[in-house]
């Protein structure tokens, strides 16, 4: 039975993939947390509502969950890979700036 179960591992799925365009988007302004259990990638999205200004100088917000996001450990480590190739398109388009890399001295301080 191992056998066979191996063999299912090893052979490549060809997945196709559909487009939903009236699939439902979520808006957030903000990640409030990101958590992982040992089994599953948990990303709380959120969103900022301010309070309606009286005669109070002062600004207040409430914030809001809006999304939460679990995702397997595979998932995961796809969403990181897919957003590092993001943030090298932006930094080659010029909109991001790289950020310098440590020497080897400084890691050591």
């Amino acid at each position: 039975m191992a056998d066979t179960s191996q063999k299912l591992e090893q052979q490549t799925v060809k997945i196709q993939q559909i487009d939903l365009p009236d699939l439902s988007e979520t808006f957030a302004d903000s990640i409030d947390s990101v958590f992982f259990d040992g089994q599953t990638l948990r990303i709380n999205f959120g969103v900022t509502r301010f309070d309606q200004q009286q005669q109070n100088p002062s600004a207040t917000a409430r914030r809001y969950p809006s999304c939460r996001l679990v995702l397997t450990p595979r998932a995961g480590v796809e969403l990181m890979n897919q957003i590092q190739k993001l943030s090298a398109g932006l930094i080659q388009a010029g909109v991001l700036k790289a950020s310098p890399q440590p020497s080897p001295e400084q890691k050591l301080t």
